[in-house]
């Protein structure tokens, strides 16, 4: 069964850069779509980016797009999340979850957090100064 195991969160500044990773074992991520998500305190969980298996899909909520960028490494079975200008609102736990991509557009498809049936258990970031 595939397991996900998030790293990378950490304490950052207001306007510095973070890179979070995904890594899977128990399988290959070769033919899974990856949706990071993030939950901070008192609020309720929400997508932040998607990618598919190939990398022809991928999605961004509006209040990162342009600031964080999902890639994806098949070889080292690994998804990563490169956080850049990262603001006080970014603050969270973020997650990665997986479901088996067998869609032309998997991003645009999968949504919502009832649709991945592997999760990690999280990594913590902080933003402060």
């Amino acid at each position: 069964q595939l397991q996900l195991v998030e790293s990378g969160g950490g304490l950052v500044q207001p306007g510095g850069s973070l890179r979070l990773s995904c890594a899977a074992s128990g399988g290959t991520l070769d033919y899974y779509g990856i949706r990071w998500f993030r939950q901070a305190p008192g609020k309720e969980r929400e997508e932040v980016s998607c990618i598919s298996h190939d990398t022809y899909s991928t999605s961004y909520t509006d209040s990162v797009k342009g600031r964080f960028t999902v890639s994806r490494d098949n070889t080292v079975n690994k998804v990563y999340l490169q956080m850049n200008s990262v603001k006080p609102e970014d603050a969270a736990v973020y997650y990665c979850a997986a479901n088996w991509d067998s869609y032309t557009d998997f991003c645009a498809v999968v949504i919502g957090e009832g649709r991945y049936n592997a999760w990690g258990q999280g990594t913590q970031v902080t933003v402060s100064s």
